[in-house]
């Protein structure tokens, strides 16, 4: 497609990613879409912008009923109307969401550092976003889509393929879909946590005698690094919406104490949120914040709580 204009290649770009969007495609249809990708390089990426624009724009939905779609793309009457508004939308919305983007890839190892983000536009037209300082491990091969989420935490929004499943590993705790959106967080010696925002999945132990567990949208499973059943839960919408808030460069609080609240911005910057007094650090909080601004946070909490602040080399001090 060599003499095609920007234009008409994010068009077809379009009508591939709501084709695919609705289903797995036949084989013929994915022997030409693969086709369409080799046949210019503008095409990979014409096809990851529109991809992106649909799953952000759900996602920014997601954070707040607030949201309007059709205030960006005017008369927006379906996804696929969404999807032809262009390459101007999609980098706005790449910008916002993730630190960096990489596109269509099959297999590979991909790294977040410390207050970076990323997405990842896989070959089958899922997206994968990695949070602050995560590893993932990308496998696929015709018969399974495999995931390992070597630390950290990633939003993963999965594309239709009932005759191959999607699998993300997180240490021997196994999540797998078909078609849906979740979250599966993994620190340290911390429960593996995993989070439906839409569709259904299933947890599991493949080595484990513990039963399978099947989550819908808005629920939490955590399976604990002793072996234990994998307990579910419910969760609010508007929990959910905090716990996604980290996509868009933020994190929400809603009664954490301010020792948690030092620990979890510790996963984004180097610089350390010190608190000397015991009865200090017990204080609730609840708050949005910019993800990598400790010291701003810890400015704001010391005004709200009667504390002061003292930054130093690598620190900042929170006392009474």
């Amino acid at each position: 497609m060599p003499s095609a204009t920007a234009r008409e290649i994010d068009a077809v770009a379009a009508d591939w990613a709501a084709r695919i969007d609705r289903g797995p495609l036949s084989p013929g249809e994915d022997t030409r879409f693969q086709a369409w990708l080799a046949g210019d390089v503008r095409c990979p990426g014409a096809y990851a912008r529109m991809r992106a624009i649909a799953l952000n724009t759900e996602r920014a939905r997601a954070l707040g009923t607030d949201f309007d779609p059709a205030a960006f793309v005017p008369q927006a009457s379906s996804r696929r109307t969404v999807l032809r508004a262009g390459g101007a939308i999609a980098a706005a919305l790449l910008i916002g969401v993730a630190g960096t983007w990489q596109m269509l890839k099959q297999r590979g190892r991909f790294i977040t550092a410390k207050g970076e983000s990323k997405s990842i536009a896989l070959k089958d037209g899922s997206v994968v976003t990695l949070n602050t300082a995560s590893e993932i491990q990308v496998n696929f091969t015709d018969a399974l889509r495999a995931i390992e989420l070597v630390r950290g935490e990633a939003l993963f929004d999965v594309a239709k393929d009932k005759a191959r499943p999607f699998v993300v590993a997180a240490g021997d705790t196994h999540v797998r879909a078909v078609g849906t959106s979740f979250i599966v967080r993994r620190l340290d010696a911390a429960p593996v946590q995993v989070l439906v925002r839409e569709g259904i999945v299933e947890v599991f132990r493949p080595a484990g005698g513990t039963a399978p567990v099947r989550l819908g949208a808005n629920a939490m499973a955590e399976a604990r690094p002793d072996g234990s059943d994998i307990a579910a839960h419910a969760v609010p919408a508007v929990q959910v919406r905090r716990l996604m808030a980290w996509q868009s460069g933020q994190i929400a609080f809603e009664g954490e104490t301010l020792a948690q609240a030092a620990s979890e911005f510790s996963r984004y910057s180097d610089t350390r949120i010190v608190i000397d007094d015991p009865s200090l650090a017990r204080e609730e909080i609840a708050g949005l914040f910019k993800a990598t601004d400790p010291v701003g946070f810890a400015r704001t909490v010391a005004i709200s709580l009667n504390a002061h602040a003292s930054v130093g080399e690598g620190e900042v001090r929170l006392t009474r």
